[in-house]
C-alpha cells in the first residue's frame, strides 16, 4: 500500500499536515498555541487582536445548541501590542516543531487595519489572517468590511501596504456573492482566502421569552455551518487561484476531506476543539490519513478541488 501524504504548500509555508487551528478557540497564549501543535496542528492561529483592548461582551456570550455553537464573544483581546508579545513567544516555541504561526487582526476603520497590521508584523507571524467581519466605523449604518467588494479590497490594500508578511482575507458567508468579494480582495493583493467566518444568528429561550445570548445575535459555527462553508469555499475556488483555508463545521476527518474536495488547500478547525478538545486536531489529520488509505488517495492533491471538477 502507498504511504499517504498529508503535507502541502501554503503560500511560502510547508505544512506537516493540512489542519489549522482557527482564530478565536484557544489562542490565547504561546502555551495553549503549542499544546495545539503538540496535538497534531499543521499550523496555529491566534485569537484576534485589535487597535485597543476589549473586554467583549458580558455573559452568557457562548451556547451549544445541539446543532452547532453560538457565541457572541465580542472579540476580546488584551490589544496588538500586548499580543505581540504573545505571537513572538509563540514563534520561540513553535519554530523548532516546524509548526507555522498565523496572527489574526480586525479592526474598524481602514486606518486602523494598516496601523494594526505594521504593529503586528514587528513579531514576525509568518501569515497574517485579516478579519474583515468586523463593522466599518466610518460607514453610516457600520455595514462590514466584508459586505462589499469595495470595502472589502480597500483594507486588503491597505494592510498588503503595511506589511511584507503574506496574508489571508477571513471572508463572511452572509454576502450576496462570496466569489466575487475573493476575486476583488486577490486582485487588491491578498495572498490567500480564509473561508468562512461565522454565519450570524439567534437562539431565543422560550419560557424566558428573551434571547438567550446577552448580546442578543452570534455568530453560529459548528455542524450547522458546514455545508454554508463547503458551498463558500466551492465557490471561491473556482473564482481564484490563491489558496483558501477551508473553515465551519470541520469537526472529522471526513469533514475535512470534504473541505480539500472542495476547493480548500488548508483546512480550519475552531468548533471541534471546544466540544472534543485540543486532542481533536490530531484525531482529525488521522482520520484523514485513513479515509485516504482506504480509498486509494497518497496526497492531498488528488482530492483538492475534485467535487467541482
Amino acid at each position: 500500500m502507498a504511504k499517504v501524504d498529508l503535507s502541502c504548500n501554503f503560500i511560502s509555508l510547508k505544512l506537516k499536515n493540512p489542519i489549522i487551528l482557527a482564530s478565536g478557540v484557544i489562542g490565547t497564549s504561546e502555551t495553549l498555541l503549542q499544546r495545539a501543535a503538540e496535538c497534531g496542528a499543521g499550523a496555529v492561529t491566534a485569537k484576534s487582536c485589535g487597535p485597543v483592548p476589549r473586554t467583549g461582551h458580558p455573559n452568557p456570550v457562548v451556547l451549544d445548541w445541539g446543532e452547532g455553537v453560538i457565541n457572541a464573544i465580542g472579540l476580546t483581546n488584551p490589544g496588538v501590542q500586548i499580543e505581540i508579545e504573545l505571537l513572538k513567544a509563540s514563534r520561540q516555541r513553535l519554530d523548532s516543531m516546524g509548526v507555522p504561526v498565523i496572527a489574526s487582526i480586525f479592526a474598524g476603520t481602514v486606518d486602523d487595519y494598516r496601523e494594526v497590521a505594521k504593529t503586528v508584523t514587528l513579531a514576525n507571524p509568518h501569515m497574517i489572517e485579516v478579519n474583515i467581519s468586523c463593522p466599518n466605523v466610518s460607514d453610516e449604518f457600520g455595514t462590514p468590511f466584508a459586505g462589499s467588494c469595495e470595502s472589502a479590497a480597500s483594507v486588503t490594500e491597505a494592510v498588503k501596504k503595511a506589511t511584507s508578511i503574506p496574508i489571508s482575507i477571513k471572508l463572511a458567508p452572509n454576502v450576496p456573492n462570496i466569489a466575487r468579494i475573493a476575486a476583488a480582495v486577490v486582485e487588491a493583493g491578498a495572498d490567500a482566502i480564509t473561508a468562512i467566518n461565522t454565519m450570524p444568528g439567534m437562539i431565543i429561550d422560550a419560557e424566558a421569552g428573551r434571547p438567550v445570548l446577552s448580546n442578543k445575535v452570534g455568530g453560529i459555527s459548528g455542524r450547522a455551518l458546514k455545508p454554508i462553508a463547503l458551498r463558500c469555499v466551492a465557490e471561491i475556488a473556482k473564482a481564484v487561484s490563491v489558496p483558501i483555508i477551508g473553515t465551519g463545521g470541520i469537526s472529522t476527518g471526513r469533514d475535512a476531506i470534504e473541505m480539500i474536495m472542495a476547493g480548500a488547500t488548508a483546512v480550519g478547525v475552531g468548533s471541534a476543539v471546544w466540544y472534543r478538545g485540543v486532542e481533536v486536531l490530531g484525531i482529525i489529520r488521522d482520520e484523514m490519513k485513513e479515509f485516504m488509505k482506504r480509498e486509494g488517495y497518497t496526497n492531498l492533491n488528488e482530492m483538492r478541488g475534485l467535487a467541482i471538477r
